[in-house]
């Protein structure tokens, strides 16, 4: 999960959602973004979309996020990074508890080639 700090600085759900939706005047490298914010309750909703840069490259985004009025917590995510039709890695919070390698990070890994589905190393940038 990805708490309130540094790498989560949203106070609400109005300004995650004010970014998710200002992401491409922000990032000057995403030519478009079709992310959108999809309330599932009161405290609960998901972000899927896309977002598309140069040069063939996009990342599909998928979390799942609860809030309640000073806190915004990302419960779940995964990451997709794409090269035109070619999947070349991506993140996800799925636990891999029987992994001893990813044992310090858990559950935030990334996937990498070879064997892209099985390589797994560790993803500290997405404590």
């Amino acid at each position: 999960m990805l708490r309130h700090h540094a790498m989560n600085p949203f106070n609400s759900i109005r300004d995650y959602e004010k970014f998710i939706y200002t992401v491409h005047q922000l990032f000057p490298s995403v030519k478009s973004s079709s992310l959108v914010v999809v309330p599932r309750g009161r405290r609960t909703a998901v972000l899927r979309g896309q977002l598309i840069f140069e040069c063939g490259y996009r990342i599909t985004v998928q979390e799942r996020l609860s809030f309640d009025n000073d806190m915004v917590v990302i419960e779940s995510y995964g990451y997709e990074i794409w090269q035109n039709s070619d999947k070349i890695s991506w993140y996800d919070s799925q636990p891999h508890p029987n992994t001893p390698e990813l044992a310090e990070n858990h559950p935030h890994h990334k996937h990498i080639p070879p064997n892209i589905k099985s390589n797994r190393i560790p993803a500290p940038q997405l404590r």
